[in-house]
């Protein structure tokens, strides 16, 4: 029988607290109950008790060719002797049933019914000679035009005069074509194709009960119905069957794939002692394949003799149908419980930050001072420690033994124009790393590959982010540099000192040349001569331009000169420049265009491929020789970036 996940609701203690526990009982429902199926990758079809012990039919999975003569298998999970052969090569085969439960309902006129005669005349052809085959048709009434039978010519008969009528009896049509294939002794299997949904008064739960009852594979082939409609006869394949979605034309193909199921089917004598296979017993069998082992395992209930006697020994005994064992999730659990995760870390992570408090306006303060003044002293209020502080101090701690990294990262920062502390931004890259790396999981649906390549985006995305911020604004930074040396050369020939021009450009300049000057303003207050604020400045920015200023300021507050004059000299070449570097930047922004087009196409279709077609790129990902190329085009698609990359830069 199949096993759900059951749903937990967390008891609610606060918001936060209530995403970020959704987020990980999700994530323990995905390690716990969404990995690979612990299902056999075949299935126990039909088992008979026999004098020597049991014999087994076993469903082996399209595709795998199994090795008969190393067969194996386990009773109570103790290794007894066993043979293999094909089922339609053995000499008392079991008898196999078959019935097909056609919808004859007016909604399958048109090209629906001729697919469907199609479609059962293609089973017809391919299943083996000694399966019988029913026919039961469903519309207003059930009926049962072909009662089992292995005359192919008297089944084709039939199907060509098969008519449409009003109504849909799906469940009454599935329970009578199971009664059908379990009338006689041997294996039964139904295969049910219906396009639309039952109109009948018989409950779905009597359905279920009879297939159950049956212990019969039944499979329904669902005819260009929506993902809710086929959702809703799952519950009717019972625990051995299985919903096929098909149109019109790939009819044909599913019933012919259910034909060579049977054709597939291997027979396994077991030889294990009789009173050990009376009671109920757990039987494995493995087949060795070419895709690796083929393991069938099922639960056989004990015979009624056993019942009636435990102690007795029999020789003879009657065949039963046994239900296989699979413990699967259902395939939404693993996307959806990763989806919930990652949402519940991001939101508590965005509950989590401390807002930053509002500056207070010149009224506001004053008033705080005037409200306060003379007042009797009180207890101050100890601020409210922000709940992110324990991970803002780890992250201060972490930097603190690497401060070249500390450094490093506050450049980065000083240039951007961010007002993130080192140790905050650390912070938001291990979020960004881990929501990355969640969504890699969820898009690759638990591929590890695919999680790792999103794991490496989502560490470099902060980085390459404030890369292209600070280089943002050094290109502002030094478009404005002219402007700004103009209007200090303004200043300085109506009069005003050099620090006075610098104030000037503060309240006139642009950003970020304005909050720049400002922070030098700052500097000199606090007991930095100008020139070095200004040294520092062209450092933050690593601008070679205004390092040329700073360098011409110290030459002239040593030697003398005309200031104002020199700034001007030294904006004209600035503009220049600039308009070179403009020119260069036009011409050359074909070849960019094109080294991007052509490095970020095959990681970008590679995407596309494994969201729309995943099966088609999955070897890439799970064979070795496809992990291979996969590494060696990376490789030499980063060479073919970086040569481009060379080829389209020209330094101004």
């Amino acid at each position: 029988m199949q096993h759900t996940l059951p749903a937990t609701t967390p008891a609610p203690l606060r918001a936060t607290l209530l995403v970020l526990l959704a987020g990980i009982l999700a994530g323990v429902a995905v390690a716990l109950g969404s990995g690979p199926a612990t299902a056999a990758d075949g299935t126990i079809a039909y088992v008979e008790r026999t004098d020597a012990g049991l014999r087994v039919t076993v469903d082996v999975p399209a595709g795998a060719e199994v090795d008969l003569a190393g067969v194996t298998a386990a009773v109570e999970g103790t290794p007894y002797p066993a043979s293999a052969e094909r089922v339609a090569d053995s000499a008392d085969r079991v008898q196999r049933t078959t019935v097909l439960a056609i919808d004859t309902s007016d909604s399958m006129e048109g090209t629906r019914f001729t697919a469907a005669q199609a479609a059962a005349e293609s089973f017809l052809q391919v299943v083996p000679d000694d399966v019988r085959v029913g026919i039961v048709t469903f519309a207003g009434t059930v009926t049962t035009p072909l009662e089992p039978t292995t005359d192919r010519d008297e089944a084709r008969t039939v199907l060509a005069g098969l008519t449409l009528s009003r109504g849909t009896q799906l469940y009454d049509g599935v329970v009578d074509a199971v009664a059908l294939a379990t009338a006689d002794e041997g294996q039964g299997s139904v295969l049910v194709l219906s396009d639309g949904a039952d109109t009948g008064s018989t409950p779905i739960e009597d359905v279920v009960t009879a297939v159950e009852d049956a212990a019969v594979p039944v499979d329904v082939v669902a005819l260009e119905q929506s993902r809710q409609a086929r959702q809703g006869l799952e519950q009717l394949t019972g625990p051995l069957g299985d919903v096929v979605a098909a149109d019109s034309e790939a009819l044909a193909a599913a019933f012919a794939a259910e034909a060579e199921g049977l054709a597939r089917q291997v027979s396994v004598r077991i030889e294990a002692p009789a009173d050990v296979v009376a009671d109920q017993v757990s039987i494995a069998v493995t087949l060795p394949s070419d895709a690796g082992p083929v393991t069938a395992r099922s639960t056989l209930p004990a015979s009624e003799e056993a019942v009636a006697d435990p102690g007795a020994v029999f020789d003879t005994i009657p065949a039963v149908q046994p239900s296989t064992v699979a413990v699967d999730a259902p395939d939404w659990i693993k996307p959806v419980g990763i989806a919930v995760f990652a949402l519940g870390l991001l939101v508590a992570a965005v509950m989590l930050v401390p807002a930053r408090p509002a500056a207070l306006t010149v009224e506001e303060r004053v008033s705080t001072y005037t409200s306060t003044f003379g007042a009797p002293p009180t207890a101050e209020k100890a601020p409210a420690e922000p709940a992110l502080k324990p991970a803002s101090d780890a992250a201060a701690a972490v930097l603190r033994r690497n401060r070249g990294l500390e450094e490093r990262i506050g450049r980065r920062l000083e240039t951007a124009g961010s007002d993130l502390k080192a140790a905050e931004f650390l912070l938001l890259q291990v979020g960004v790393l881990v929501v990355s790396g969640l969504l890699g999981l969820l898009i690759g649906r638990g591929n590890i590959v695919v999680g790792l390549i999103f794991l490496g985006l989502g560490f470099a995305a902060p980085y390459v982010y404030l890369r292209m911020s600070a280089s943002r604004r050094k290109k502002k930074f030094e478009s404005l540099l002219p402007e700004t040396l103009q209007l200090m050369s303004g200043s300085l020939s109506a009069g005003l000192s050099l620090l006075q021009s610098v104030d000037t450009v503060v309240r006139e300049g642009g950003e970020p040349v304005a909050s720049e000057f400002r922070r030098v303003l700052i500097e000199t207050r606090l007991g930095v001569s100008l020139e070095d604020a200004l040294e520092n400045l062209a450092q933050r920015f690593e601008s070679k331009d205004f390092a040329w200023v700073v360098m011409a300021i110290k030459i002239q507050r040593q030697v003398g000169g005309n200031l104002a004059e020199l700034l001007n000299t030294v904006a004209e070449t600035m503009r220049e420049r600039e308009y070179i570097r403009r020119q260069v930047s036009a011409l050359s922004a074909e070849g960019k265009l094109s080294a991007a087009v052509l490095g970020g196409l095959p990681p970008v279709f590679l995407l596309y491929l494994t969201l729309t077609s995943r099966d088609y790129v999955a070897p890439l990902f799970t064979d070795v020789r496809g992990i291979i190329m996969l590494v060696g085009g990376a490789l030499w698609l980063g060479v073919g970036i970086f040569w481009m990359s060379k080829l389209v830069k020209v330094e101004v």
